[in-house]
């Protein structure tokens, strides 16, 4: 509940579509989702080191902190004359990069990780609709501006946000049994960070690779979904944002939980790695399913959802989870997942200046089914040759210690 109040700070203005607005031959759109994007990825830098090194005690006030900055700036931003709003758009979202590396803290290192991880799982997958639908919501039903409507969706979140937040702080700390089973969740320097990143290297870097793919396309299908959906003639219904991830969250949760019940951790790993590479592949066949005519848009976009999110989920923090477990390394998957959004974010930012500079005519429905193919394709290599080695280091690692 805590992540899906966060959303409408995150999303809410992709609701709005902007039109006829356009600086320096770009969509404003497209600058605003930029901007944040930007926002986001600096964000995640600064988080590799705050996030790894932020203890348990100060993990709501920061949750706290960062709600209220965000929000003010969104205020600022509606104050503020286009383009030069741009700036606040950046620092809005300056902040929020931190916000799931800080909740994923709470939940580490348990015996019901997986548990808690697909609640929060799904609650993102719910978010993005969620935060469409408040934006959608407050134009509707309070006649609020497309630039004013940022603020008031996130103002209306605020104290509901807090709430939970306070709540977390009572979430007890792992037990000498999950630390057992799980390995020790501590704190990581700068030494410890490197280690790990040397200890894996080429693995790791691959997997950064795929993963900046995967979010790229995740970010492009949340942020213009109102104008793929137009283009498929739904563009006018408000709800059903929400109702088309909802199928996809529960999906997800369930196959999220079910890991529970697989307590050997580099089994848990490969199954992790199979389904990342469903979903890659589920990505590709339902587009290629769609454009032959043989499942309905709505149908499409479900399973392509799916796809998108049956791999995200697992390499969002799950596969972190278990692969510090299965290695048995000390460290923290808050730092693991900044890392690598970090360098995510970067990769939305060169695929929407793409779409903008060369590929400036092409509808946004036709540009989407194009870096389905691509994405799909490119990410099923990755995740195969990231699995090979992986495999590779795990068998030599055990025969030494035997």
């Amino acid at each position: 509940m805590t992540y899906l109040c966060f959303y409408p700070f995150r999303r809410a203005y992709t609701a709005a579509t902007y039109e006829n607005s356009s600086y320096w031959d770009v969509d404003f759109k497209i600058l605003m989702i930029t901007a944040q994007v930007i926002g986001f990825a600096v964000s995640k830098g600064i988080g590799i080191k705050f996030v790894s090194e932020l203890g348990p005690a100060q993990r709501s006030k920061s949750l706290w902190i960062i709600a209220c900055i965000s929000w003010v700036c969104y205020g600022l931003f509606a104050l503020t004359p286009a383009p030069y709003s741009l700036v606040f758009i950046f620092l809005a979202s300056l902040p929020l990069g931190m916000v799931y590396g800080i909740l994923l803290g709470y939940l580490e290192g348990r015996t019901i990780t997986e548990l808690l991880v697909a609640t929060l799982t799904a609650s993102f997958i719910v978010g993005s609709g969620f935060a469409k639908s408040i934006g959608k919501w407050v134009m509707i039903h309070w006649e609020v501006s497309e630039i004013t409507m940022p603020f008031v969706a996130s103002g209306c979140m605020l104290l509901p946000f807090a709430g939970f937040v306070w709540a977390l702080s009572f979430i007890p700390p792992p037990t000498d049994e999950d630390q057992r089973i799980r390995s020790i969740r501590q704190p990581m320097d700068a030494q410890a960070r490197r280690s790990f990143i040397k200890d894996f290297g080429l693995s790791l870097a691959i997997f950064v690779i795929s993963y900046v793919l995967l979010t790229t396309f995740r970010e492009f299908r949340d942020n213009f979904a109102p104008e793929i959906w137009a283009a498929l003639g739904r563009g006018s219904q408000i709800a059903l944002y929400t109702q088309t991830e909802i199928p996809i969250a529960i999906f997800v949760l369930f196959l999220m939980i079910a890991l529970r019940w697989v307590k050997n951790n580099y089994r848990a790993f490969w199954l992790i790695e199979l389904w990342m590479l469903g979903g890659g592949v589920l990505i590709g066949l339902s587009t290629w399913l769609f454009e032959r005519q043989l499942i309905s848009a709505e149908w499409w976009l479900v399973l392509l959802g799916l796809g998108v999110y049956v791999a995200y989920a697992m390499c969002n923090s799950l596969y972190f989870e278990r692969m510090i477990a299965a290695f048995q390394r000390k460290g923290t998957i808050g730092f693991l997942i900044t890392y690598a959004d970090y360098y995510a974010y970067f990769g939305s930012v060169l695929v929407l200046l793409y779409k903008n500079y060369f590929q400036p005519k092409i509808a946004y429905l036709d540009f989407f089914i194009r870096l389905s193919y691509t994405i799909s394709s490119l990410y099923i290599l990755l995740v195969c040759i990231s699995m090979y080695l992986l495999s590779v280091k795990y068998k030599k690692e055990v025969h030494d210690i035997t």
